[in-house]
């Protein structure tokens, strides 16, 4: 059973950082694309970055560039978001998102959907 566990989020303070990670079992590590999703009450889901494990290929939405770095550990089956320069406009739940993409194929949120996800974590931006 596939399961993805998110942690890192809280409270923070705009201009300050946050590292979320997404632990992952059940999975052969490389065979998968992963990824960052946020969403908040009312709002559009928005695909903030992934990575496709395989080619180490990446995304990033426009929001997200510049402040956000997404990484792997393949040792640990766990992707990071760390996120910087923080804006009250981040607040949103994080999810995390994982789907078979094969190695050549680079990452697109929308190749995530389908696939399995994280429970999420909040994330708090004050101004």
């Amino acid at each position: 059973e596939v399961q993805l566990v998110e942690s890192g989020g809280g409270l923070v303070q705009a201009g300050g950082s946050l590292r979320l990670s997404c632990a992952a079992s059940g999975l052969t590590f490389d065979d998968y694309a992963i990824g960052w999703f946020r969403q908040a009450p009312g709002k559009e889901r928005e695909g903030v970055s992934c990575i496709n494990i395989g080619d180490g290929r990446l995304y990033y939405a426009d929001s997200a560039k510049g402040r956000f770095t997404i990484s792997s550990d393949n040792a640990k089956n766990t992707v990071y978001l760390q996120m910087n320069s923080l804006k009250p406009e981040d607040t949103d739940v994080y999810y995390c998102a994982a789907d078979m993409l094969p190695s050549g194929y680079g990452c697109y949120p929308h190749t995530l959907v389908a696939g399995y996800w994280g429970q999420g974590t909040q994330v708090t931006v004050s101004s």
